[in-house]
């Protein structure tokens, strides 16, 4: 009788020992699975976070290049109208003595 008991009980300690087998693999693969979750949605905040930060970062070039643009645009417009004052006080005494000359031989 004491055989069988014993063989009962060793018997119920590997039944027992394989459900712990079995709960343990459940448990690795259920962190397993959690894990890899928070892999995911960690990698996807972080993407979504860089695309935030290059797209501020490419308003604010945008943006400054647009202003350093204007003020380029600017400074060439305010040169080309320097030089074309510049350009017309040299011809305009040109201009009137030509005129009075013209005036003049005409109108004789």
């Amino acid at each position: 009788m004491d055989s069988l008991r014993g063989q009962g009980g060793i018997q119920m300690l590997l039944t027992a020992e394989q459900e712990a087998g079995r709960i343990v693999s459940a448990a690795r693969t259920a962190k397993l699975a959690r894990m890899k979750q928070a892999k995911d949605e960690a990698e996807k905040e972080m993407e979504e976070y860089r695309s935030r930060l290059e797209e501020e970062y490419q308003t604010q070039i945008s943006g400054t290049e647009q202003v350093a643009a204007a003020k380029r645009l600017e400074e060439e417009t305010d040169g080309r109208i320097q030089n074309l004052k510049e350009s017309s006080s040299k011809v305009s005494k040109e201009i009137v003595k030509m005129l009075i000359k013209y005036v003049t031989t005409t109108g004789a």
